[in-house]
């Protein structure tokens, strides 16, 4: 049992920040009532953490190799725990906001190294067991958090959903502290030095994009603001990849995104991160504030995912030894991608058991991207890049779900706007409205004889922009698993033609 108290250590952890991106979706109606909070500061409370970690994880990434996997990640635990009590603490959308990016800052810190720590305590077969296991925590517990944020949210209040962080951040250090190793340091990782404006770069790079997308559904896509923010973005991810390119020490070696198999795993976790859980928030909405499930029960509809996701990341250690990537990956995106299209259809009638079935087929896709992805990303590159190599990973899978978030905001509430055209007086407001959870304001704000008639209209309106959203999620994941498919085609093509006979006579590939 001791062998396996590193991997427990990280999982720990691991779940923790994980839960916490997906637990906040059922709470979100409940936290608009209390903080009086708008859809686009709702939005903020989703994407302020996965933005904040996104924009670290490179940076994190490269500290870890120069300070070691292990410190990094005590002290994201440490930072993670903190804000989380903060966080439930919150009587204001700002301080809470704020709270969830310096969460955002310290799940950095733990989500950058667990692989790299995992990596460095086991080999052979103990390390795709761990791998799995950790792939198992990484993908179910995102489907776990809406049926947790649930569950505390009806029995105690919306604040819990932090507040039970401090327990499991506390036993998470102790356990680090005591029970994983810290890697050997690297001959000149201490002297090297930070690329502090490649890190700053991407930083805005993401802050930028993710404050367009997140703005875009009350100001517009033309909107003066929304353009400054995508045309800022756009220069500082330019500047970004030139200062990488002339940096002696960058954060990201653009060379790793010449290697087709780290490009694929790449684009994997972010199409399958964007498309799985990106509308995830509108149908946990469309679920309480529409069909009117209370928190606990909408996260049981969700709860089938997150088995489906946990059952098959379990057993993805041993398939993984015996089935190449290059057919796991296009497969599961194939499955995430029908997953989104089981979820189109939907009627003013349907009910939560309407999407059950294509959230259990995101979750089996799902379950098998995040472990073959990860895996695949870190032992693509030399050991010398492993965290560089996940840091990138995760950042792209942050990547996925933050912009999947904002993305499907805009459309949703694009959607119901044109559903509600010519019906009510301002379509744009009642848009923003329903779309944050506000369908019960609407309807009692209106005369007694005509609330029947408008409820149909804002579910007509609502479901619109669902079904919208799951059919382009599922066009991204399906072009997703093509481009994957021929990236490691070509991997497979390279490593051949590259291979050279050994002394024995047998074909050994050429490492690079």
């Amino acid at each position: 049992m001791r062998k396996w108290a590193p991997l427990l250590a990280v999982c720990m952890g691991t779940f923790m920040l994980v839960v916490d991106e997906t637990i906040t979706l059922v709470a979100l109606p409940d936290i608009s009532t209390s903080l009086h909070a708008s859809l686009g500061a709702l939005a903020w409370v989703v994407d302020g953490y996965a933005l904040a970690l996104a924009a670290a994880l490179l940076a994190v990434g490269t500290l870890a190799d120069r300070w070691g996997q292990r410190r990094v990640y005590l002290a994201g635990l440490a930072l993670f725990t903190v804000s989380s009590l903060v966080c439930g603490l919150s009587a204001t959308p700002a301080l809470l906001i704020t709270m969830r990016v310096v969460q955002g800052a310290g799940a950095a810190g733990i989500y950058a190294t667990s692989i790299s720590l995992l990596s460095n305590s086991y080999t052979g077969r103990e390390r795709a067991t761990a791998l799995g296991l950790w792939g198992a925590v990484a993908s179910g517990g995102a489907a776990l958090g809406p049926l947790a944020g649930g569950i505390l949210t009806q029995a105690f209040g919306w604040g819990w959903i932090f507040f039970v962080n401090v327990p499991v951040g506390v036993a998470a250090i102790v356990l680090t502290a005591q029970a994983v190793p810290a890697p050997a340091s690297r001959p000149g990782s201490e002297r090297a030095s930070l690329d502090v404006a490649g890190m700053l770069l991407f930083a805005l790079f993401a802050s930028s994009l993710l404050y367009g997308t997140v703005r875009a559904p009350a100001a517009g896509w033309s909107g003066t603001g929304t353009l400054a923010a995508l045309l800022v973005s756009a220069l500082a991810l330019i500047a970004f990849v030139l200062r990488q390119r002339a940096s002696d020490h960058p954060i990201l070696d653009l060379a790793l995104l010449r290697r087709p198999a780290f490009t694929a795993a790449l684009i994997a976790i972010f199409a399958g991160m964007f498309t799985a859980y990106g509308f995830m928030a509108y149908t946990s909405i469309w679920l309480q504030s529409l069909t009117g499930l209370p928190p606990l029960q909408a996260g049981l509809v969700i709860l089938p995912s997150a088995v489906a996701s946990m059952a098959v990341s379990v057993m993805a250690g041993h398939w993984l030894r015996r089935f190449l990537p290059r057919y796991s990956l296009p497969v599961a995106l194939l499955l995430v991608a029908a997953g989104a299209l089981a979820q189109t259809g939907l009627t003013p009638a349907s009910t939560g058991s309407r999407v059950i079935a294509g959230l259990l087929i995101s979750g089996l896709g799902m379950g098998l991207i995040v472990p073959a992805a990860s895996s695949l990303a870190v032992e693509s590159v030399p050991h010398r890049r492993a965290g560089m190599a996940a840091g990138a990973f995760t950042t792209f899978q942050q990547l996925g779900y933050a912009i999947g978030v904002a993305i499907f905001a805009t459309v949703v509430a694009d959607m119901a706007k044109t559903g509600l055209t010519g019906h009510v007086t301002d379509p744009r407001a009642t848009a923003q409205q329903l779309t944050g959870g506000g369908a019960h304001a609407i309807t009692t704000q209106a005369p007694a004889a005509a609330r029947s008639a408008l409820e149909h209209l804002l579910r007509t309106a609502f479901v619109h922009g669902l079904n919208t959203a799951a059919l382009i999620g599922a066009i991204l994941a399906l072009a997703a698993a093509v481009i994957t498919a021929l990236a490691l085609r070509r991997e497979t093509t390279a490593t051949q033609s590259h291979a050279e006979p050994d002394t024995a006579g047998t074909v050994t590939p050429v490492n690079s």
